[in-house]
């Protein structure tokens, strides 16, 4: 199964449900994995919005109509669809992921979504379960390393139609998380079962260029890693680079291959999405949130601000506590 890496245009007028779901058994599968969603989010009586489904560590949302761009960050993540379908962009790099599919994050990355497809009859429901890189890195040594290949997309989206091994064991887990002998005893089985199909496949190919140490996505990880670590400091681009063994050249090249944007942008979107997570939590003034995330000029925070979000920080506060 070919897995497509970020798009700017992705199947354009083709009905996914019938051209990837045509096989009775995949169908089935798909069917049986929305149900146990619904019927976790019904019980949690969650009619829209996310919720964190503690027992099986995966994340549950459901919308029932479209909804405008936001911005928040992704961290490493399978996201599989199982109804309707929903936008993602990171840069200059978009896509849309629609019933059947799934994609891969393999690093943390500023991005902007929206649902693109929900009604009240037939909601955007999907299902997200977080990567634990450790996991995948004891299990790495098992797969054969990476290839080199000059035609590989090095982005750190990939998107996939789902197989449906993986549709089973995220079933599976669902169900055994439901009692607690079987969340203790098998669920931590099936969480290991399922990165390892990520690494078996069509998935494979960009969580290994992630895993092995000295690849691409590698030091890019840890370049973003590093820049994430304080996002008040000041980013010199030409230590960054240093410190992970590359030219500033080649650094700026890769940065934006891996994340779609360079690294001054990808510090002052991450610098943003803090602040507007701060502004939404918080009374604290938003002068005082400009200093935190690293702005020495609230104007020029200001500006920036309202520029990726549409409204300045006052206005932007304002109007999330009216929701």
């Amino acid at each position: 199964m070919t897995c497509l890496i970020l798009q700017t245009v992705f199947f354009s007028g083709i009905n996914l449900g019938q051209s990837m779901l045509t096989a009775p058994k995949e169908r089935i599968v798909m069917a049986s994995l929305l149900d146990h969603a619904l019927t976790l989010l019904d019980r949690a009586r969650l009619a829209q919005g996310a919720f964190a489904h503690d027992a099986s560590g995966l994340h549950l949302l459901r919308h029932a109509q479209e909804t405008p761009q936001t911005g928040t960050v992704y961290r490493p993540l399978l996201c599989l669809v199982l109804q309707g379908a929903k936008t993602v962009g990171a840069g200059t790099r978009n896509l849309t992921v629609a019933q059947g599919q799934s994609l891969i994050v393999s690093h943390a990355l500023p991005v902007v979504s929206r649902i693109t497809k929900a009604t009240p009859d037939a909601p955007y429901v999907a299902l997200v379960m977080p990567l634990d890189l450790d996991v995948l890195r004891g299990l790495a040594s098992a797969v054969p390393p990476v290839r080199a290949s000059q035609s590989v997309d090095p982005f750190s989206i990939a998107l996939c139609a789902t197989d449906t091994d993986l549709e089973h064991a995220l079933s599976r887990l669902i169900v055994q998380s439901e009692a607690e002998d079987t969340r203790r005893l098998l669920a931590p089985i099936t969480r290991q079962e399922l990165h390892a199909r990520l690494l078996l496949g069509p998935h494979a190919e960009v969580l290994k260029r992630l895993l092995w140490h000295e690849t691409t996505a590698s030091r890019i990880f840890r370049a973003t890693r590093d820049i994430q670590s304080d996002l008040s400091r000041p980013l010199v681009v030409s230590e960054l680079a240093g410190r992970i063994g590359m030219s500033v050249s080649g650094f700026f090249e890769h940065f934006k291959a891996v994340t779609g944007t360079s690294p001054l942008q990808y510090q002052k979107d991450l610098r943003l999405l803090q602040a507007r997570d701060a502004l939404r939590g918080s009374n604290v003034k938003v002068s005082e949130i400009a200093y935190r995330v690293g702005y020495e000029s609230p104007a020029q925070f200001s500006r920036e601000y309202a520029r990726k979000f549409g409204l300045p920080p006052r206005q932007d506060r304002g109007a999330m506590a009216a929701e």
